[in-house]
């Protein structure tokens, strides 16, 4: 009874995705692996974007093997740099006729000062970022599909997170948690932004919390500050914490339900909507944020 109610909420559409495409970033594993599978077995056309192909590739023919399709494709996808998206973008827009949904699941959490390819802090670079640009690029392709899907996923740390327009890139003091609730909280800003933009365009954007999942999202734990905490609530945790399967259901539940068509700018977790807090939902720091990341990546 208690790994029922912590797995969540679980996607019950029956939907058929035959006809459809999606790209899925972060495919070839966690939540992003078990969300391909199950829209594989709905008949779509699934891109695994990937930043490791060889990978991918194993991930898709595994995929291949459990639901017999033969519409499983790996591309390159490094977000943590603006080439490898301007060059993944340009290769969908020659390669596909359509694209019904993009998955934005990919993400890095609490690892230490990094930077990306551009320069960027790296959790920004490539949770915010990296999607921010790839969704630009495809925005035209996503329209011409109509009706279309866009889901960011986030987190439930950007409640407690703060767009530090000061130091956005965290130099003057990093702090890895706080420079991922800032990511987390920039995905839902990105969303609710993004879906004013594409009022009557018959596309839409919504954001998640996957829950919280036994995933290698979680590497960086293991440093020197989070060793010890990680090895004594191990076990607590295989029982309190979501299995891929059962994080990927609201991943899933907003890329096929018909329940959530021409539904947009919204924020769910365990397959229903949830309220942002006041401070998530600032359409002055929206639309700030908005700029910068356009003049950050050039677009």
């Amino acid at each position: 009874m208690l790994r029922r109610y912590f797995a969540g909420g679980v996607c019950t559409s029956k939907a058929s995705m035959v006809g459809k495409t999606v790209i899925i970033t972060g495919a070839n594993s966690g939540i992003g692996k078990e969300s391909a599978l199950d829209i594989a077995r709905r008949g779509a056309r699934v891109i695994m974007a990937c930043r490791n192909a060889e990978e991918g590739e194993k991930v898709a023919a595994e995929i291949r093997e459990k639901t017999g399709s033969t519409q499983i494709v790996v591309r390159t996808l490094d977000l943590a740099s603006l080439t490898s998206v301007r060059n993944f973008a340009e290769e969908i827009k020659r390669s596909e006729n359509r694209l019904n949904v993009l998955l934005n699941n990919a993400g890095v959490m609490m690892c230490p000062p990094m930077k990306t390819a551009d320069g960027f802090e790296m959790q920004l670079g490539t949770n915010h970022l990296g999607h921010f640009l790839l969704t630009n690029l495809l925005l035209d392709l996503l329209k011409s599909s109509a009706p279309s899907r866009i889901v960011n996923v986030s987190s439930t740390a950007h409640k407690h997170g703060k767009i530090h327009f000061d130091d956005l890139m965290l130099e003057k003091k990093y702090d890895s948690w706080g420079s991922y609730q800032q990511s987390k909280l920039a995905n839902v800003y990105f969303t609710t932004e993004l879906a004013k933009r594409l009022e009557g365009t018959n596309v839409t954007a919504n954001c998640l919390h996957p829950g919280v999942i036994r995933t290698n999202l979680g590497r960086h734990l293991n440093n020197a500050g989070w060793k010890v905490a990680t090895t004594l609530t191990y076990f607590p945790a295989k029982l309190f914490l979501k299995t891929p399967t059962e994080g990927a259901q609201t991943n899933i539940y907003l890329s096929v339900s018909e329940e959530v068509e021409g539904v947009t700018g919204k924020y769910f977790a365990d397959c229903k909507e949830e309220k942002l807090l006041p401070h998530a939902k600032d359409d002055v720091v929206g639309k700030r944020l908005w700029e910068v990341s356009e003049q950050l990546v050039g677009f």
